[in-house]
């Protein structure tokens, strides 16, 4: 990570999608917002948003693989929206790198950490996407460093 730019997490949903960002050192994640939307072009138009606030490098797109490390139809979404993402970029003229993933359990670890707060009811809805991405985000970023 030798560039100072930010490093944005996604993880989509169908009606809701978490997104997290590092900090400007790309080594801690936080999730930001949660982004509402009805379909992959109106997920992906607010993404480039946020990608331009916070002016990224790179979009890390959780992908959803099912356990047994096979493409369901989660996976495909997430192929679709990474195109719709990369096709953005490439109309805008930007800098930006798509990389899949693999948040596998991720949101069921979500879930374990947000047991252990006792966050429950509506508030839990609006984290457990959040956290996911961060999770996500926060994974990416350690195997990077890892893999040094």
């Amino acid at each position: 990570m030798a560039n100072s730019k930010r490093i944005l997490g996604v993880d989509l949903g169908t009606k809701r999608t978490g997104v997290a960002v590092t900090d400007p050192g790309g080594r801690l994640a936080s999730g930001i917002e949660l982004v509402l939307a009805d379909n992959l072009s109106g997920f992906a138009k607010k993404i480039m948003e946020l990608a331009e606030k916070y002016d990224v490098s790179e979009i890390v797109l959780g992908y959803p693989l099912n356990l047994n490390g096979t493409k369901g139809e989660a996976a495909q979404r997430a192929d679709k929206f990474k195109l719709i993402l990369e096709w953005l970029i490439a109309e805008k003229s930007q800098d930006i790198t798509v990389t899949l993933f693999d948040e596998r359990l991720t949101t069921s670890l979500a879930h374990v950490y947000l047991n252990q707060t006792g966050i429950k009811g509506k508030n839990r809805i609006t984290k457990i996407d959040m956290l996911s991405a961060q999770i996500i985000l926060q994974n990416y970023i350690d195997s990077k460093r890892e893999n040094r």
